[in-house]
């Protein structure tokens, strides 16, 4: 039987889309713990997953479920519309299931993610940071991508449907290739901004500093190699010295 219209996969089409998810957190001001606040909890933090510089996803995701600490009442949290977080308090850190849905258009199969909850700062200005009672920040840049998605959801990953044109050249005049239609894209923003530290020129700065580290490695193994040729050597002459050839090891 044919299929249902819209259904058909766009062939040799991919599309990614961006997003970050993770955790933020911050220690109560003893003088203003909320009142609702366990005892023991010390920290309020969210979970949440968004769209870069707060770009809508909510084209595409349809419902984030949060799995948190069985230890919380209805620990297990769907959210069905932006913003995707959860809000909580506590006292200690633990992982977070983060489970994606996408829209029915879609037509695609839940993702699962893992975050680990941040309530506490590390490094050495984790005491500073403490006192100072700053926002502890713990998130990842996350691209998801749809190979070959059915027309529908092409449609709303795009702005428009998927075109099929015909294609001169190699596979003949009946070869055909799909037109990407619309305005919707994948594409990071050309600069940091605050809250958004996802861009071209920081995926350019870290490019860069990968460059610098493989070349630091690269002179590294070139000075062990130099200082294993030297050890070599100096052990050839001690075996000299000793009457033992030079390819015989010394028992």
């Amino acid at each position: 039987m044919p299929s249902a219209t819209g259904t058909k996969r766009v062939r040799g089409v991919s599309i990614f889309r961006p997003f970050v998810f993770g955790s933020e957190a911050k220690p109560f001001d003893p003088n203003d713990k909320p009142a609702d606040a366990p005892a023991d909890h010390t920290h309020k933090w969210r979970v949440y997953v968004k769209g870069i510089n707060g770009e809508d996803i909510s084209y595409w995701l349809k419902k984030v479920q949060f799995k948190l600490h069985e230890t919380y009442a209805q620990n297990v949290r769907s959210i069905e519309q932006p913003p995707f977080e959860v809000n909580e308090t506590g006292w200690g850190e633990f992982e977070i299931q983060i489970k994606l849905y996408f829209v029915p258009e879609s037509m695609e199969k839940p993702q699962t993610l893992w975050h680990s909850l941040k309530l506490h700062p590390y490094g050495p200005d984790a005491e500073a940071i403490k006192e100072r009672r700053e926002l502890v920040v713990s998130q990842n840049y996350e691209e998801i991508m749809f190979n070959e998605p059915v027309e529908q959801f092409h449609e709303l990953l795009t702005g428009g449907p998927a075109v099929a044109q015909p294609q001169k050249g190699k596979g003949g005049k009946n070869a055909k290739q799909t037109v990407q239609q619309g305005k919707r894209t994948a594409e990071i923003p050309e600069k940091d901004s605050p809250g958004n530290p996802y861009s071209k020129t920081t995926e350019n700065k870290e490019l860069d500093r990968l460059a610098e580290a493989a070349k630091t490695v690269n002179e590294l193994i070139k000075e062990e190699k130099e200082r294993l040729i030297e050890r070599e050597k100096v052990l050839a002459e001690l075996r000299e010295s000793e009457g033992v050839p030079a390819n015989t090891k010394k028992r």
